[in-house]
């Protein structure tokens, strides 16, 4: 079984799109959403998939004496295997991103998705999205077409002993499937994303930065320097065109 996010209670989040970030942006795919997450970044925009009830974790959402938690029986949903491959087969598109959350918290029922979608179609090409702290193994590694790659930086609330893994950040640099999405809000983030890329060997042309925001205003604001600072550095610009699109929905 594996634990996914929830678009309505019982409703898992599985959902045909045009990717909206990164590389493959426009790109026709299906997404998977997975629940959990080892990291908890105060600007979160899926906290549905870790910010439960009963637990103590910080996020912008809060208000004074109101914390913004989820009920974690409405917002995950349990679905074997078979099932979603069953889903996912009966669409007319080979591409998948499996994101969260983080994906690879679920790594052996991931290996197994993989695997079993490959079986039935050699076609599929699959993506994961990975905050880059959990090192990917056996089938999760050697199946997954694409690793999109998002280490957070200090603006994201998170220690850095638990945020960023140096040493795997080294192997994805090495390996040339792995792509580095960068979240930034400021200026000032850009000095983190330099010293990230030296220390671990990110090649710049596969390093992509991307505005923090949920809703278009706050992408536009940040948009003209984080292009320019691209420019400058080498890097790849990623906008967010589902939030331009749609908001910032579930589902999209």
């Amino acid at each position: 079984m594996m634990r996914l996010a929830t678009i309505t209670p019982g409703q898992p989040e599985v959902f045909q799109a045009p990717q909206g970030e990164g590389p493959s942006a426009g790109t026709p795919c299906i997404f998977v959403r997975l629940s959990q997450c080892n990291l908890h970044c105060v600007w979160c925009d899926t906290p549905y998939t870790w910010n439960f009830e009963g637990s103590d974790f910080a996020h912008r959402r809060d208000k004074p004496g109101t914390p913004a938690k989820f009920d974690r029986a409405s917002e995950t949903v349990d679905l074997a295997i078979e099932d979603l491959v069953a889903n996912l087969t009966a669409r007319d598109c080979r591409r998948l991103v499996i994101t969260g959350g983080e994906p690879l918290l679920q790594q052996a029922n991931v290996a197994r998705l993989c695997r079993a979608l490959k079986n039935a179609d050699a076609d599929w090409i699959i993506e994961i999205e990975t905050n880059g702290t959990i090192a990917p193994r056996g089938d999760a590694l050697t199946l997954i077409d694409q690793f999109n790659v998002s280490p957070k930086l200090a603006h994201s609330g998170n220690p850095l002993a638990l945020r960023r893994k140096e040493t795997l950040l080294v192997a994805y640099a090495e390996d040339p499937r792995a792509v580095f999405k960068f979240v930034v809000e400021t200026a000032e983030d850009l000095a983190e994303v330099s010293d990230i890329a030296a220390a671990v060997g990110m090649p710049a042309h596969r390093i992509w930065l991307m505005p923090e925001g949920t809703d278009s205003d706050t992408l536009r604001a940040r948009t003209p320097w984080i292009k320019a600072a691209c420019a400058a550095h080498g890097y790849q610009f990623s906008d967010r065109l589902h939030i331009h699109a749609h908001g910032d929905t579930r589902g999209t």
